[in-house]
């Protein structure tokens, strides 16, 4: 695991109707505060990287679907500068990703449908708040090919 990145499995609950999936609440240990909820849909085999925040945390939970979510941290003092993470999460795992600031992330698609990730944020969106990367980039060691084994 990389500093500061934690994964939380969340609670559903499930009948005859359907289900609830809870996500975060703000008398939570681990909230910081409410910025935005925003929701990103991801297509099969699609790739959305890289992106870095410098202020805003991020609390991923994959609603629908599911996604390979890598990170790699670029954070100067951090103890796994240089190292990458990688985290697979949807209908199989349902759970609470919190990503904090300085470290790269991106998810490709898994499944046969799209996926549906909501990301409850810190702060706001800023587009200078973000750094983004080619998700084929050099600058960081990760590959986003099938892996087999």
């Amino acid at each position: 695991m990389l500093h500061g990145v934690t994964v939380r499995p969340l609670r559903q609950i499930l009948d005859e109707r359907g289900k609830i999936m809870h996500m975060l609440r703000c008398d939570a240990p681990w909230f910081e505060r409410f910025g935005e909820i925003y929701f990103s849909v991801i297509n099969p085999g699609a790739i959305k990287a890289w992106h870095l925040h410098k202020k805003m945390t991020l609390n991923y939970a994959v609603v629908s679907g599911a996604i390979k979510l890598a990170l790699f941290d670029a954070r100067p003092k951090s103890p796994t500068r240089g190292r990458l993470q990688e985290i697979f999460s949807g209908d199989g795992g349902y759970a609470l990703i919190t990503i904090p600031p300085g470290i790269w992330n991106g998810f490709k698609g898994i499944g046969a449908a799209p996926a549906v990730v909501a990301n409850c944020a810190t702060v706001p969106h800023d587009p200078d708040e973000i750094a983004r990367k080619d998700p084929f980039s050099k600058d960081i060691p990760y590959d986003w090919a099938l892996k087999h084994g």
